[in-house]
């Protein structure tokens, strides 16, 4: 569900431009250090409404095969079926589901993030980074965003207990966003 379900007269369309874009996470290792990864593969749209900010339109993918986190064996363990199951569950999605409420260059925006088959309601503690024409013409837009979730929430359970005490893998993910959109 989207919060915006017709075209406007001052409706603009963004797309998301994946080579000046960056999703990121973070999550505890060994309950002692924080490992860091991302995902290379994200596609998707905005549709604003600039004459009602309140009003937006968002559809990401992240394709779940271009996990990164420089460790080639733990990237295969993090898209078999003991993590993502990437075969069966190919994208992360995200969509829109309510208003903004904004404050300036920052707002909140809430939306359905699916990881897994799983379907839950985040939001995004957002900033709108500024807005611009680049060197070809083309008019540009940048957002960073973050927020946490718990990955057991979306049904990625896997662990294993440490000798001392406490699990190999956090439950809580710190996720980061950097987004470069074109209007068009």
């Amino acid at each position: 569900m989207s919060t915006t379900t017709t075209a406007t007269p001052t409706q603009t369309v963004w797309k998301i431009d994946p080579a000046h874009s960056l999703i990121e996470f973070a999550v505890r290792h060994l309950m002692i250090t924080t490992v860091k990864g991302r995902f290379g593969g994200v596609e998707g749209t905005v549709r604003l409404d600039e004459a009602n900010p309140a009003a937006v339109d968002v559809d990401v993918r992240i394709d779940v095969s271009s996990i990164d986190t420089r460790e080639p064996q733990r990237d295969a363990h993090l898209r078999s079926a003991d993590f993502f199951e990437a075969e069966k569950h190919p994208h992360i999605t995200f969509t829109a589901t309510r208003p903004i409420s904004r404050k300036g260059n920052e707002f909140e925006l809430a939306g359905d993030l699916t990881i897994h088959g799983v379907t839950k309601e985040v939001v995004l503690d957002v900033t709108e980074e500024g807005r611009g024409k680049d060197p070809w013409g083309g008019e540009r837009m940048g957002f960073s965003a973050t927020t946490k979730i718990k990955r057991s929430d979306f049904g990625l359970t896997w662990n294993q207990a440490l000798e001392a005490g406490g699990v190999l893998v956090g439950d809580e993910i710190k996720i980061s966003l950097d987004l470069e959109l074109l209007k068009g």
